[in-house]
């Protein structure tokens, strides 16, 4: 069974707990059963991680070049920050998937810039909590493509 790894930044553990009115209700966890019943649908497996800490993402990016087939991104506030997630990112050889929950272009402009963008194969942003499964849907039918 091939592997997707869905990677999540800073704050995101707050899920349906920070600002629902921007974010929503929906929690994290709910968010990770939708994921893995979504890839086991489709065949696949998930790694569902989450961390405040940069490095931690830096590492299982590393991970998935030696065991995924894709990766899921919601980078949060690294998005606009982290070029050592870019690189990281760039190391990896299959589809990337870049994932966030608000239209991040209806708000500040620095969230309008993402360093991840520039690796990613796809972005969703603006579709809410959705935007995880439409992001392995993509990633999903660009592995079985190659």
């Amino acid at each position: 069974m091939s592997l997707i790894f869905v990677l999540n930044g800073p704050n995101l553990n707050l899920l349906g707990k920070r600002q629902p009115d921007i974010y929503g209700h929906e929690t994290l966890a709910d968010v990770e059963v939708d994921c893995r019943s979504l890839a086991s649908e489709l065949g696949f497996d998930i790694r569902f991680h989450q961390s405040n800490r940069e490095y931690e993402l830096i590492d299982w990016i590393h991970e998935a070049r030696e065991i995924g087939a894709a990766i899921v991104i919601n980078p949060a506030a690294f998005t606009h920050t982290s070029v050592a997630i870019l690189d990281a990112l760039n190391t990896f050889e299959g589809p990337v998937m870049e994932v966030h929950i608000s239209n991040v272009h209806q708000r500040e402009a620095f969230r309008h810039h993402s360093y991840v963008s520039m690796r990613a194969d796809g972005v969703i942003a603006g579709m809410g909590t959705q935007g995880y499964q439409l992001a392995i849907r993509r990633a999903v039918a660009q592995v079985q493509a190659d």
